[in-house]
This record gives structure tokens, C-alpha cells and sequence, in this order.
């Protein structure tokens, strides 16, 4: 039992825990602060289309290479907060990070304010709508832009296992999508896969930005595609 001189004390640092939302995550470790401290969206990403199309002129263009020995697990076995990536060391599950940003009517936990206990995903890539309620079985999914896979060919497989976890976990890469369109676009080079039209111009600009910040190279048909969706952003 604390010393009644230090009540006051031990009282005021309980209060300040629970006003931050601290959390413990993997291993007992606390959160490095509150959760609202870590922004989910980077200043300036994605680029403008201007910019988009400057990054894309000074990409590598070569064929992918290494296609052979990608495994996923290359890039982490699970999510990590224990990265430098955007929406890292904010004692968030990369996912939940993801729905915080994504869905709109959000509901989160009290107690874990990290946690999105209902919201609505107005899905980029379909137009579809798509109701979403914890531990009930959902047609959303998490997508990396440029799939894991592809940015292995692209550049990947010579960057460190650290960088690749980075990778695996920066917001910037990530998306909220239907389901059924994230198992279509599976490892998909943009020359492969595009999402409708109406969203060609906003997702040729964050894959773009996503091959610029990691210096991945692009194969020319994948330039082509990207130069072809750019050119539909409003001038």
C-alpha cells in the first residue's frame, strides 16, 4: 500500500494514463504515447499529379527481377507498430490504423481507443459500400497498393529485413478495400490490375508516390498503364 504522502502523486499518474489511452502492447511493452499523437496521414501524400508524373519520369525502368524468391514472409510475419513508417510506435495494430483512417461513422473502444468498433467503408476500388463491425466476418480487407510481392521485384529484395517491415507497415502504402478486389488485384503490376476509373487518377497518384519514397523500379508496361491513369486527373 502506498505511503499517504504519495497518494496524490500515484492518483494524478493513474489519471494521466487513462487521458492518454495508453495501451500495452506486444510483450506488456506500454504505447510510446497517446494514440491521437502519431498522425495516420502523411503531409503532401499522396502527390499532386504534377508531382506524380515528375516521380514517375525519374523511376527506374527495368524488368522485375528475383521473382523466384519472394515469400511474404519476407516482410514480417504479422503487423508491426515497431517501425519508423508512418502510423508507427502509436501502440496501434497497423489495421486498426488503417480503419481509424479509412472508415467514416467510426465508432472506436473507450477503454482502447485504437480499436474501430463499427464504421462504413466507401470502398476506392469498387464504389461498393461495406458495413464493418468488430469480430464479425467482413468483406473488407487491407491492401498494400504495391503489393508486397511486387515491390520485391521491383527493389525490394536487396533492402534490408527492417526496411521491408517498414514497408509492410507504412500507412501511406495501405488501403481498406473489398475483399473480393484485393484477391483480383492479388500481386498485380499496375498494367495488370487497375481499380474502376473513377479512381484512376488518385490511385496512379499514391502507387506512384508509394514507387518514389522507396525508389522501386517500374517495367515499362507498368510505366505506360501509370502515365495512362495519370492523364485522367483534372488538369
Amino acid at each position: 500500500m502506498a505511503p499517504r504522502a504519495l497518494l496524490p502523486a500515484v492518483v494524478a499518474l493513474v489519471g494521466a494514463v487513462a487521458a492518454t489511452g495508453c495501451h500495452a502492447v506486444g510483450g506488456g511493452m506500454p504505447d510510446t504515447g497517446p494514440v491521437s499523437a502519431v498522425p495516420l496521414v502523411s503531409p503532401g501524400f499522396p502527390p499532386s499529379p504534377a508531382q506524380a508524373r515528375a516521380g514517375l519520369a525519374r523511376l527506374t525502368v527495368a524488368w522485375g527481377q528475383h521473382w523466384e524468391t519472394y515469400k511474404r514472409e519476407e516482410f514480417g510475419k504479422t503487423w508491426s507498430d515497431a517501425t519508423d513508417a508512418p502510423g508507427g510506435r502509436n501502440g496501434c495494430d497497423t489495421r486498426d490504423d488503417v480503419l481509424r483512417r479509412d472508415l467514416t461513422d467510426m465508432r472506436q473502444g473507450d477503454r482502447n481507443p485504437c480499436v474501430v468498433l463499427s464504421g462504413v467503408l466507401h470502398d476506392p476500388y469498387t464504389g461498393k459500400e461495406h458495413p464493418y463491425s468488430y469480430r464479425r466476418a467482413s468483406q473488407i480487407q487491407t491492401d498494400h497498393v504495391v503489393a508486397l510481392g511486387a515491390a520485391w521485384r521491383g527493389g525490394a529484395w536487396a533492402w534490408t529485413p527492417q526496411k521491408r517491415l517498414e514497408y509492410a507497415n507504412d500507412l501511406d502504402v495501405l488501403l481498406a478495400v473489398d475483399k473480393q478486389a484485393n484477391y483480383e488485384k492479388s500481386s498485380k503490376t499496375a498494367d495488370k490490375w487497375k481499380p474502376r476509373k473513377e479512381y484512376w487518377c488518385a490511385y496512379a497518384e499514391r502507387y506512384t508516390g508509394i514507387k518514389t519514397r522507396y525508389r522501386l523500379a517500374v517495367t515499362p508496361p507498368e510505366k505506360a498503364a501509370l502515365q495512362d491513369m495519370l492523364a485522367t486527373c483534372p488538369k
